[in-house]
């Protein structure tokens, strides 16, 4: 019944098929003006992490804007009178940026030893680098010896400066991000009734729409910037960093990785068709296949409103991939049908091809789906949206084959047809047929040497990975952060919150501040700072700086060692809480307020560590600061909170491991239950999943022993491989059993296997290597190991398919006997 409504809408009536998928393309191709991309922060983090919720409770009661960093290296000294100039000249021109809120230089540092004048006075009248009568030395080596501003400001060898450029808070993308955390947290917590989801909805779709409004405006700052950069560049040598650029870099790196992807394989599929076929309608028509699936997609994602992600940022080229194997599969077995059955007609050999290969390529599909359905149980967003992504897909992907190259067929294909390539000859799979009959020992011992080498190698993967490894080391991305982390003190925050215990003042306390005039308005927060409080923050200010690992630290303890240093003497309490009262509102709201919060009887002590030390231990060094407050310095466990974008990093890193053998654990017993629902056979569904078990496993023994750290990419490589390589397994076997039941001679069929569907499998297996090698343009690390690897574990599947399973089939044999 379905096979005569197929037969006479699809393969009788063409072209009726053809006007529908080409309305059906129209139609999406108009939802592809709103496909967009997502490069902010909010796609690299674990979805409900309750370390991401403190962090932004932390960065709303301490402050937290949006800012760019510069580095700035003269050619001449920063005591030069020209390069103070030139440094004021810059800022100026950035500060005529409309967008621009304020900024920070070396020539802006309130300078409080250059006059002998009492400290009060000093911190009222503060003068800095660019006053014309300031002693340009001496305050050039206060900056580089302060604790405040040495490592943050100016490099320890006085040669390169940090400029702060802060942004403008745009205040309806906060709003919008605070009502979207609120529902994202309420959802968690099962708090959301069916009308307030359909609410969440609708939020969600206006959410999106703003931030591209902000990222297109995020791209026109960052390119105002350069801009001015690029006028600058002759007296000094500049580099930008900070999250706003980074976020459009990595916006403009999934753009041109789409573009160079997709046009990559596409050239590369023609010229596979071109060398399977040699005949240009045999290119043309699976091309086609490819581009409808490509187009009904991105169409289908700008309807729904899913943005594509840098680990997304590959799904054309993985879909043209897949497509392509599926329709070499389907034509090459309409031409050797053609071949076989000279009586056979046009449309019944296109309805006999369909039949045969439906099963097989359906199963295939239905595997590499279990491989990317697997990777939503990561808990890592942008791996998850990857895996719901290719699934759709896929399906796409099927729907086409099956409906678009039978409706070709009918229309171009001919008699002629059948002769433009001899679908029997292939010497290389005619020489694996032979190797596979006749070397057992050589092939078992190298299987069993492989899953030696695997487990070895897999035993010494590990998760540490830098940011900032994730660049080339020519992008500007790479090459700010460098500058950032080895001379201003390090590139991944942490902040260590210091919770005081609530008590009463002592006695001597007191005592002190009995002689305070309760007059003040600020009488409540000057009670706060007591010599106890301080030297707590002082003690573990002083553990975090000796830690190697740790580049710059800022606290209130900073500026209690500056001041105590003009002072030549320890602060006590009420000196403390007089210097608090005096100090000028624009240098509190800079340097205090960060990092004390009286409401909360709290302190925040920030610190940034460096990303690329070579050595960098995350969760190492994580735990032994826990640890360290704990026993060396005797905090409570309720005394003390870690907090930051190192801790979400190294959220994301540990729960790599947990997500490779879930996801593993998961494609392969989704793979094992469909092999088996398949072939109705348990040691056929054995054998057919051991080749490709092997080789999957054998890339991440690979990866392990080179020493590579796993990636939000890498870690997806086993379950994908798996996914894709057992394809050719589905269509080996199947086709073993059929041609077994005529042929009733295991070796005989293996010789027929290989000169039929071994060749499809060797085609289709070369085009999605070479397909993956595309990804190796890409200028984003991971990615380029994803193609690297995942195409070498193609290969291994490839070799392990034409000579291992065979070799298994023949001494298992899962058929029966002869």
């Amino acid at each position: 019944m379905l096979s005569s409504i197929y037969k006479r809408v699809i393969i009788e009536s063409p072209k009726i098929s053809l006007v529908f998928i080409s309305i059906l393309v129209t139609f999406f191709l108009y939802f592809a003006k709103n496909f967009n991309l997502d490069a902010s922060s909010d796609a690299l983090l674990l979805e409900g992490d309750k370390d991401l919720k403190y962090l932004r409770e932390i960065n709303e009661r301490y402050g937290s804007k949006d800012f760019l960093v510069l580095t700035y290296s003269p050619i001449s000294s920063f005591t030069d009178e020209e390069t103070i100039i030139n440094l004021q000249f810059f800022k100026s021109k950035l500060e005529k940026l409309s967008w621009v809120e304020s900024i920070i230089t070396i020539i802006d540092v309130p300078l409080l030893k250059s006059t002998d004048e009492p400290l009060m006075e000093r911190l009222k009248n503060y003068k800095t680098l660019s006053y014309p009568d300031i002693d340009k030395k001496r305050g050039f080596e206060e900056i580089l010896n302060s604790p405040i501003y040495k490592n943050y400001v100016i490099s320890e060898d006085g040669k390169t400066s940090g400029i702060v450029v802060y942004i403008k808070e745009d205040k309806k993308l906060k709003e919008y991000i605070k009502i979207k955390n609120d529902y994202f947290n309420r959802m968690l917590n099962k708090e959301l009734d069916g009308n307030e989801k359909k609410k969440y909805k609708i939020f969600l779709k206006e959410y999106e729409q703003y931030k591209n409004i902000y990222n297109k405006k995020n791209h026109q700052n960052i390119n105002e910037i350069r801009e001015v950069i690029s006028k600058y560049g002759e007296n000094a040598k500049i580099h930008l960093g900070g999250i706003p650029m980074i976020a459009d870099d990595m916006m403009s790196y999934v753009k041109n990785d789409i573009v160079v992807f997709g046009i990559g394989v596409f050239l590369f599929i023609v010229a596979t068709l071109w060398f399977v076929f040699r005949n240009i309608k045999w290119v043309i028509m699976p091309l086609l296949g490819c581009s409808v699936s490509v187009a009904l997609m991105i169409g289908l994602l700008g309807l729904i409103g899913w943005k594509v992600t840098v680990i997304s940022s590959n799904f054309i080229a993985l879909m043209l991939i897949l497509n392509m194997a599926m329709n070499i599969h389907l034509t090459v077995r309409f031409l050797q049908l053609r071949k076989e059955f000279n009586d056979l007609g046009k449309n019944e050999a296109i309805l006999e091809t369909c039949k045969k290969m439906f099963l097989p390529i359906l199963y295939t599909v239905l595997t590499t789906i279990c491989a990317f359905l697997s990777l939503i149980f990561s808990g890592i967003k942008p791996i998850i949206d990857f895996g719901w992504m290719m699934t759709l897909g896929l399906t796409v992907s099927i729907l086409v084959t099956f409906s678009l190259l039978p409706s070709l067929l009918s229309i171009f294909a001919s008699d002629e047809d059948i002769s433009i390539k001899d679908t029997e000859k292939s010497k290389l799979t005619g020489i694996l047929g032979k190797f596979s009959k006749e070397n057992t020992k050589i092939i078992f011992s190298s299987a069993v040497l492989v899953v030696v080498l695997s487990v070895f190698g897999i035993s010494k993967l590990q998760v540490e990975n830098s940011f900032i490894n994730y660049f080339d080391s020519e992008t500007e991305i790479y090459k700010g952060m460098k500058k950032i982390d080895d001379q201003l003190g390090g590139t991944t925050p942490l902040d260590i919150i210091i919770k005081f215990p609530a008590q009463n003042k002592d006695k001597t306390e007191e005592d002190e501040f009995s002689e305070w005039d309760e007059d003040t308005d600020e009488n409540s927060s000057t009670y706060w700072f007591t010599r106890n409080k301080i030297d707590r923050i002082l003690q573990v200010h002083d553990y975090l700086d000796s830690l190697p690992e740790i580049g710059k630290v800022l606290s209130f303890g900073s500026i209690i060692r500056v001041a105590e240093d003009l002072n030549k003497k320890k602060l006590q309490s009420l000196e403390i809480a007089v210097l608090y009262s005096k100090i000028p509102d624009e240098i509190k709201k800079e340097i205090i307020n960060p990092y004390i919060s009286v409401e909360n009887n709290e302190a925040r002590i920030s610190v940034r560590v460096r990303d690329s030390l070579k050595d960098l231990r995350r969760n190492d060094l994580i735990n032994k600061i826990e640890n360290d407050l704990n026993s060396k310095l005797n905090l409570k466990k309720d005394e003390y909170k870690i907090a930051g974008v190192l801790i979400l990093f190294n959220n994301l890193l540990q729960s790599l491991f947990k997500s490779q053998i879930l996801t593993l654990g998961v494609v392969m017993l989704g793979i094992s239950m469909m092999f088996f629902i398949l072939f109705r056979n348990f040691t056929l569904s054995i054998i057919g999943v051991t080749p490709n078990f092997i080789a999957a496993f054998f890339i991440l023994g690979i990866i392990g022993i080179l020493g590579i750290p796993l990636d939000m990419m890498t870690i997806t490589i086993a379950a994908i491989t798996i996914g894709i390589a057992v394809d050719n397994s589905i269509h080996y076997i199947y086709r073993f059993k059929e041609e077994f039941n005529k042929i009733k001679d295991y070796k005989l069929t293996v010789d027929r296997c290989h000169s039929t569907v071994g060749i499809a499998i060797l085609n289709t297996s070369i085009t999605i290597v070479f397909g993956f090698s595309i990804l190796v343009l890409s200028n984003f690390i991971p990615t380029i190991y994803f193609g690297i690897f995942t195409g070498i574990a193609m290969l291994l599947a490839l070799i392990s398919v034409l000579t291992l399973l065979p070799k298994l089939i023949l001494v298992f044999k899962p058929f029966g006997n002869e």
